[in-house]
């Protein structure tokens, strides 16, 4: 069993560097991002995006790390979850990669083809669309209702709060649908709100992990100490 506690406090560690790693580099890319033929006319600090591309890397360590963690555990549960956890990571991952190349693609304009803000502003809509797919599209499946049942049924975390994926990662897909059909008004809140109970879902599980583990007396845990 402390094998198993070791990969718990392992898991959340690992959710918490996601929150420490995606949110700055969200506020770091805003300078490419919202004027992207500014920057590549000469208005951007490239120091500061490849830090961001950077914590996006981490990012994507972390993120294929907490499957990877899981799984051994998770799989005494279900293991065709398990394994969808995995490649539901694995898939979020690739959409995060793709938008990293395609700002990187962004700074090597502003140094080698300065005048070709049409094409930053089609990179960076790219990079909009691999945050919508991944993050907004993906995350609802893995992190919200896979990740959320397979706690739920494991007993391996509070059951109360594995709702917050289970409901939370259907409330998130709707906002991400509605994203991409363009079904909001322009500077709507709504988006921004339907995001919090996913938000704390993951939150929790990184800040309960790392502290307290998994709970002793879940049925796995309990069987496999058997």
């Amino acid at each position: 069993m402390e094998s198993d506690q070791r990969h718990a406090r392992i898991f959340g560690i690992l959710f918490i560097i996601t929150f420490l790693t995606s949110i700055p580099a969200s506020f770091l890319f805003d300078s490419v991002l919202e004027d992207p033929a500014g920057y590549v006319a000469g208005g951007g600090n490239d120091n500061q995006i490849y830090l961001a591309v950077l914590l996006e890397f981490a990012l994507i360590l972390a993120n294929v790390g907490t499957a990877v963690v899981l799984y051994p555990i998770a799989r005494r549960q279900n293991k065709a979850l398990a394994i969808g956890y995995v490649a539901a990571r694995i898939i979020e991952c690739v959409f995060i990669a793709a938008g990293i190349i395609f700002v990187l693609g962004i700074v090597s304009l502003s140094q080698d083809s300065p005048g070709a803000g049409d094409l930053a502003l089609s990179l960076a809509a790219l990079k909009d669309w691999t945050a919508l797919f991944g993050p907004g599209l993906i995350v609802p499946f893995g992190n919200g209702l896979i990740l959320g049942y397979l706690m739920y049924k494991s007993g391996l975390v509070p059951r109360p709060m594995t709702w917050f994926g289970l409901i939370g990662g259907p409330i998130l897909l709707i906002g991400s649908l509605f994203t991409l059909v363009d079904g909001w008004a322009e500077g709507s809140a709504l988006p921004g709100l339907l995001v919090a109970p996913e938000f704390i879902w993951e939150a929790f599980l990184g800040i309960y992990c790392t502290i307290w583990g998994f709970r002793r007396d879940s049925p796995i845990l309990q069987a496999s100490a058997r």
